[in-house]
């Protein structure tokens, strides 16, 4: 539970601060979910799937240029890389593996941003367990793989990438 408050604390806190730099659009309100209305979103994903989906997304925050979504995934999906983004991982239920790094296998162009595969060759693994999180830079090849047959929840923020003179943060 701590682990998801820290995750969208987290979201609010990027989506205030992105708001304040854009002055031009309005204040966003604070975004807060308990562990119920998440709980909800997780049963929402079960019951959207469609067949034998690898992943089920529901929304959590969309403040442009900000996405953030909770992603149920029952099984192996596909490797992607998104070149414009980082990705924001929160593990909020399971366990799995995230391979990083590496070569996509068969990469096929998504859209004009995207690229997926159904693999990845030499990729790095990262065990990852309820709580942890990582972060996949731009152009960086990346798959989740849910453990033993048992899904995995995460909470994904797609990140756009900074432009070569943005000023760091305090």
């Amino acid at each position: 539970m701590r682990t998801q408050c820290l995750a969208f604390t987290l979201v609010a806190a990027i989506s205030s601060s992105t708001a304040l730099a854009q002055s031009a659009a309005p204040a966003p309100t604070t975004v807060f979910m308990n562990n119920k209305e998440i709980m909800a979103l997780v049963d929402k994903a079960k019951t959207d799937r469609k067949g034998d989906a690898a992943v089920t997304a529901e929304p959590i925050l969309l403040l442009a240029p900000y996405r953030a979504q909770l992603e149920y995934r029952p099984t192996n999906g596909a490797a992607a890389v998104h070149e414009k983004d980082a990705e924001l991982m929160v593990v909020l239920d399971g366990t799995g593996n995230i391979l990083t790094g590496g070569t996509l296998v068969d990469e096929k162009r998504v859209n004009a941003n995207n690229l997926s595969g159904p693999s990845i060759a030499n990729g790095t693994p990262h065990d990852v367990v309820k709580g942890d999180m990582i972060l996949i830079p731009p152009n960086t090849p990346h798959q989740v793989i849910p453990s033993n047959g048992a899904p995995i929840v995460l909470m994904t923020m797609h990140v756009p990438f900074p432009p070569t003179n943005w000023p760091p943060a305090n």
